[in-house]
């Protein structure tokens, strides 16, 4: 949880980062060109947004008896998660935890409310209409099972994540995403870097054309790094009540006018598919 205040929480680096085209960006579309005649560009978060809780702390059910041990808790380090996360998965592997038990685990994981019902809306929809992106903390191994198991996975062009594969030991292994300078998200993922990249290379993709809106669903305070890069047409959609929508507040309410895009709070995605209708059925 950020303790500081918010309002440096993106900066920009004093070097351009890599960009978002990473050996470990995924496209889940077999390699085709991106389509440049999407009306919309909406991203979506994976923790807690898509799925109902936070798909690392899963693992801890698969450990023996439930439980981590202590010794092995008392290892984090605040700002070292991915590191901790790493001792994790490594203790699984030698507790004799296989990479199907923890693919299990991850297809067990419940949906958000209501957001089956939005993952079912976005099929169903021209292909012209919406250009979907998940861009998460997580792993590209936690992502893309839950993703083919629940069949959603066809609907995202890409997915950008800290790149896992099960080693020859069937240990999970994990690598950063990137790195960047940004003061306030986690040393290994800026997705405020990400997004802002990605609409600028699809923008000059499209030549020129801009995206009618880019919609952001999140949840997490990284979630409101990003959405600080949306425009005044834009719209953020935070989940009601989690942190993301705690900062936004904040921020109107300490510098009214700053944050630009508009506000939708989520409970469910029924929520965010109402206001996906209203912008739909404008010319």
């Amino acid at each position: 949880m950020m303790r500081d205040s918010v309002f440096n929480c993106c900066v920009s680096p004093p070097h351009p980062p890599r960009g978002v085209e990473e050996p470990h960006q995924h496209r889940t579309r077999a390699q085709a060109p991106p389509p440049n005649d999407r009306r919309f560009l909406i991203f979506f978060d994976f923790d807690e947004t898509l799925v109902d809780e936070c798909s690392d702390d899963s693992m801890v059910t698969v450990a023996p008896g439930g439980v981590l041990p202590g010794w092995l808790k008392d290892t984090y380090r605040s700002g070292h998660y991915s590191e901790y996360m790493q001792r994790v998965l490594a203790y699984l592997a030698e507790q004799g935890v296989t990479p199907a038990a923890i693919q299990d685990t991850v297809k067990k994981l419940p949906p958000c409310p209501g957001i089956p019902t939005l993952m079912h809306f976005l099929l169903s929809q021209p292909s012209r209409d919406f250009e979907v992106i998940c861009v998460s903390d997580a792993n590209t191994v936690f992502i893309e099972t839950w993703l083919q198991h629940l069949g959603f996975h066809p609907l995202f062009l890409r997915i950008f994540t800290n790149p896992a594969h099960f080693d020859d030991n069937g240990r999970l292994q994990l690598r950063p995403f990137h790195s960047h300078e940004c003061l306030r998200c986690p040393p290994n993922m800026c997705k405020a870097v990400v997004v802002r990249q990605y609409v600028a290379q699809r923008v000059r993709e499209r030549s020129g054309r801009p995206y009618q809106k880019v919609l952001y669903v999140g949840d997490g305070a990284n979630d409101f790094c990003p959405s600080l890069t949306l425009s005044p047409g834009d719209i953020a959609f935070p989940r009601r009540d989690f942190p993301m929508h705690k900062l936004i507040q904040e921020m109107e309410e300490a510098k009214p006018g700053e944050f630009k895009a508009s506000v939708v709070p989520w409970n469910s995605g029924e929520d965010v598919i109402n206001t996906l209708r209203k912008i739909l059925e404008r010319p």
